[in-house]
Order: structure tokens, then sequence, then C-alpha cells
């Protein structure tokens, strides 16, 4: 949009144009990704096994949370950028932006990683020491 934007000229059609289209693409994605859940959650509950059923929901919350960390900063960004333009300082486009491209690659090995027990035990472990070496302080 900021390219548009220099343009000098009415932009309002290509405004419109890229919000249907960023609406229509993530509304195809979630009714995809709804649809495929909804799939999955059939099978999971279908299983006789307690511990493969809780295997497979901690399977499918990491996966929903890979997908909530990768739309909600993408759609904070379409939407700040299509109607924003004058109420939102420029930096603030600009931190939004990179929060965006930052965000869902930085976090996704920790949402991953969560799952992973030896990987949680050192995370706690650390997290423990931190504060076990702040209480002898």
């Amino acid at each position: 949009m900021s390219v548009a934007k220099v343009s000098c000229g009415n932009v309002k059609v290509n405004a419109i144009y890229g919000l249907l289209t960023a609406i229509l693409i993530g509304g195809f994605d979630m009714i995809c990704i709804s649809v495929s859940y909804t799939m999955i959650l059939r099978t999971v509950v279908s299983l006789s096994s307690v511990d493969a059923r809780h295997k497979a929901f901690g399977t499918c919350t990491s996966h929903i949370g890979a997908i909530v960390i990768t739309y909600v900063p993408a759609l904070f960004t379409i939407f700040t950028h299509r109607f924003g333009g004058k109420n939102i300082p420029h930096h603030v486009h600009i931190i939004i932006a990179n929060l965006y491209l930052m965000c869902p690659p930085t976090l996704n090995p920790i949402v991953y990683g969560v799952k992973t027990k030896q990987i949680r035990e050192g995370v706690i472990k650390l997290f423990c020491k931190e504060k076990e070496d702040l209480d002898m302080k």
C-alpha cells in the first residue's frame, strides 16, 4: 500500500482489491483448516487408547498455536496498512510489519519444542536455576 500511495492517484480500488484478496485467501485457509481439524478430531476421538488420544491432541494444539502465531500478526499488518494510514505513525507500521516477518519463524520452534520432554525439562531447569540464583543473592 505504501508504494501505491506514492503514485499520487486514487488508490481506493487498489485498497479494496487488496483487502478482498486478503480476506478471501484468509477465509479459504480458515475453511480448509477447519475441515481438516474436524476430520482429525473425529479420528482422534475414535482412538481406543487414551495415551494415543492425548498425544494426538498435543500435536493438534501445537499446530493450532503455530497457525495463530502466523495469522494474528498478518491480520494486524493488513488492517493497519489498509485502515490506519493517517492515524497510525509510520514507525508503528514498520514495527508491525517487522513483527509479522519475525514472530512466526522465531516462535515456531518454541511452540513445537515445548512438546519435547527434554526441551521442556531443560527450560524448566533453566528458569528454576535462575530463580534459585536470584534467591541466593
